[in-house]
């Protein structure tokens, strides 16, 4: 961040690469000389406290960027001269790319002032410029907001490269009996009961079906049924079976269920 002016946004970058995995945090001529200890920077940062107090201070961009092998500058405003373009995404597997090839390698994402952005001299400074593919007509973003959708994407690019998982892990393995899938006998079962419920509830003609059950099997093999919700459909035909005999007064008609039925939810 070159010469951040705003406390908050310092915390809130502090907390914007946290979240994406990344725990090196580099103020370049900061407005205050404590920035980081600022109460505002500490109470955006929410957590991530320990990348806001690591954060290295240097005198100018070039110092901050001495160890770097890769810097992009993030910028809205098309530059007539400087390195060449790319957008976010783009940069962030030109970053994977370099950093494969390169066991030392150190890639950085350089933003400017709140109001100004950065100079021609500092994206001189850096390999390549970056965007944002933002609205044309209201491209603005806090710097903050920006270092989080550059963060994101240098994390998915990364993870994928490694063919890690993108989405958080489950918070329990699947070992109850009732979460496996419903055996073929159980659904078998199963829609045998929804057909002679469906008669009774006068949905289903037995005189004239046409492609009713043949279409509600093809429904039931794709949903994939785990063994409990095949006993709680259950459950359902027998409670429409109980709403038919009170309905009509007369014993259920259609084909005999061949396994008891399942109990409701309800009961």
């Amino acid at each position: 961040m070159v010469q951040p002016s705003h406390p908050g946004n310092v915390g809130s970058a502090a907390r914007a690469i946290k979240t994406m995995g990344f725990g090196h945090l580099a103020l370049v001529a900061p407005r205050f000389d404590d920035m980081t200890a600022q109460p505002e920077a500490v109470a955006l940062a929410s957590g991530a406290g320990d990348v806001l107090a690591a954060a290295s201070v240097h005198a100018t961009l070039e110092d901050a960027l001495g160890p770097v092998t890769l810097a992009f500058a993030l910028t809205a405003r098309v530059r007539d001269l400087g390195p060449p373009a790319c957008d976010i995404r783009q940069a962030a597997g030109l970053a994977d790319e370099h950093l494969r090839a390169h066991v030392a390698g150190e890639v950085a994402i350089v933003l400017g002032t709140e109001r100004a952005g950065l100079t021609n001299a500092q994206i001189a400074a850096c390999h390549r410029i970056c965007h944002i593919p933002a609205n044309p007509d209201y491209s603005s973003l806090n710097v903050a907001q920006a270092l989080q959708l550059a963060a994101w994407e240098l994390r998915y690019a990364l993870l994928s490269a490694q063919g890690a998982a993108l989405l958080p892990p489950s918070p329990a393995t699947v070992t109850d009996a009732g979460a496996m899938p419903a055996s073929g006998e159980a659904v078998q079962a199963f829609l045998q009961h929804w057909e002679e419920a469906l008669i009774n509830i006068k949905f289903l003609d037995p005189r004239h079906p046409k492609k009713l059950m043949p279409r509600m099997r093809h429904l039931f093999s794709r949903s994939g049924l785990t063994r409990d919700e095949a006993d709680m459909l259950r459950g359902v035909c027998t409670a429409m079976l109980a709403t038919a005999r009170r309905a009509y007064g007369a014993a259920p008609e259609g084909p005999a269920s061949t396994a008891p039925a399942a109990k409701s939810d309800q009961e």
